[in-house]
């Protein structure tokens, strides 16, 4: 078991000094130097951790010579590398981009990188966005001796107060207790709990959200729901934003001119559409109509939203009590190449691999909540399970201390097998959505011999039916009027 990070223990610096660089914070490194510089470049390369404002950082360029004029000499150390990268707000109609130099040096006569200095380029005005502290370098510092120490230094713009509740003292805090958090991290060779972006990149799934936020965050303010509508609106927007480019990938793009104001309106999409199983508010099949995507939600019932969306939504909105077992009989409901949506789709989880096998579908997505099989709760102990190869749950990022040991865990893992035994090459992904709940199943490829998926997925309708004890849940309302 690995050890628990030692505890942080930061101390105000005093110094009396008019130097260029103030010391203001400090603490105790726990890690050797040769650390230092893995820790440093996880904080330039994520800088969204420290800050809600900020959404991400790109690397411009990078030297390691011909340095740029702006970064700081520092009379004890040398510059070995430089990266220019731009730091990008997470509300871009608030706050303004930033470039900035972030600095390698190292004692001089040592390889080591011992330093590193952030360097605002301000605006032409010489301005800031509030994100960023009032300095003109930051440098952070791993100081050798009988304790090896951590410290950061600036080199404040005029005016910037430095005592203990000023904002500039609060954020060089926070950003110390990151260092000595990546240190303590790389040097047990810490493993992320939870992977993030694994089949769509970051870059391209914030710029994408970006957009359809402000073009569908309107829906807070007429939310027919008495459910939350942040969690839900902003939750839908971001498994919106993860099809649209999933699809993209997946699909050839159309011949259409592209439209700069809306370039998704080309991009590839499924060919028989999509199914949202279980659409419930219906709010995910209405963002995606909206953005002129094909497809319909079905739920037993009719929310109070439906009749309040835009148009075209509402028509592609049914209440329909989809009955597995009534395949192929219920064929109508999937057309040639559609796409199948499980979003916390309950009982229907389980059959989302099932029906796009025997539907032959293009794709589907799962994104699992309440554990169910076929036609019961699912069991550990005692709901069959399907074979799965070496180094097939350690695929999956399931996240967690890595034991899959919960009920959860082992509930995505046989929904995983399932997929498997149904011929779906398994993907997986934990979305960038406000629930605890984001860890999704994607399957658009097929793996294996495509008759004997078929002969599984099959064989599975058969033993529930021939259990008796699945029901298909039974419209509500004037079901025949959606």
């Amino acid at each position: 078991m690995s050890q628990p990070r030692p505890k942080f223990e930061p101390q105000i610096v005093v110094d009396a000094s008019e130097s260029q660089w103030l010391p203001l914070i400090r603490c105790p490194a726990n890690f050797p130097a040769e650390i230092f510089e893995v820790a440093i470049l996880q904080l330039v390369h994520h800088p969204e951790y420290n800050s809600t404002l900020i959404l991400r950082s790109e690397v411009l360029e990078e030297h390691t010579s011909d340095f740029p004029s702006l970064i700081p000499a520092l009379e004890d150390a040398i510059p070995v590398k430089c990266i220019h990268r731009n730091l990008l707000p997470r509300r871009p109609g608030r706050d303004a981009a930033l470039e900035q130099y972030c600095t390698f040096y190292s004692t001089k006569g040592s390889t080591i990188v011992d330093n590193l200095v952030l360097t605002p380029i301000p605006d032409a005005n010489g301005a800031l966005p509030y994100y960023h502290p009032s300095v003109h370098h930051i440098r952070f510092r791993y100081l050798p001796g009988e304790v090896d120490v951590l410290q950061i230094e600036v080199d404040r713009l005029p005016g910037t107060p430095t005592d203990p509740n000023s904002r500039l003292y609060r954020t060089s805090l926070a950003l110390l207790d990151t260092v000595h958090r990546y240190g303590w991290g790389a040097l047990g060779n810490y493993k992320k709990r939870v992977h993030h972006d694994c089949i769509i990149t970051r870059e391209a799934y914030q710029d994408l959200y970006l957009l359809m936020r402000d073009r569908h965050k309107h829906l807070v303010e007429t939310w027919q729901e008495v459910t939350d509508p942040y969690k839900h609106v902003f939750e839908d927007i971001g498994i919106a934003t993860f099809l649209m480019l999933l699809w993209k990938d997946s699909y050839p793009a159309s011949q259409e001119t592209i439209d700069e104001t809306a370039p998704w309106k080309s991009w590839g999409r499924p060919p028989g559409g999509f199914i949202d199983f279980g659409c419930g508010n219906g709010l995910l099949t209405h963002i995606l109509v909206q953005e002129g995507y094909t497809g319909v939600g079905i739920d037993v019932r009719a929310r109070t939203s439906w009749s309040h969306y835009a148009a075209p939504t509402p028509s592609s909105l049914r209440v329909h009590a989809f009955d597995p077992l009534s395949l192929p009989s219920d064929d109508a409901l999937f057309p040639a190449g559609a796409f199948i949506i499980g979003n916390h789709a309950d009982e229907l989880t389980p059959w989302v691999p099932v029906v796009a096998t025997l539907t032959s579908a293009s794709g589907y997505i799962s994104i699992p909540c309440c554990a169910w099989s076929f036609d019961a709760k699912f069991e550990r102990s005692s709901t069959k399970g399907y074979p799965y190869g070496e180094g097939f749950v350690e695929s999956l990022s399931l996240g967690g201390d890595g034991s899959n040991a919960s009920s959860y865990s082992m509930y995505r893992i046989w929904l995983a097998s399932l997929s498997v035994h149904c011929g779906w090459k398994v993907e997986s992904e934990t979305l960038r959505i406000p629930s605890t709940r984001n860890w999704a199943i994607v399957g658009r490829k097929r793996e294996g011999d495509a008759q004997e998926a078929r002969a599984n997925a099959q064989e599975i309708v058969d033993d529930v039916r021939n259990r008796g004890v699945f029901k298909s849940r039974k419209p509500e309302g004037k079901a025949g009027e959606h």
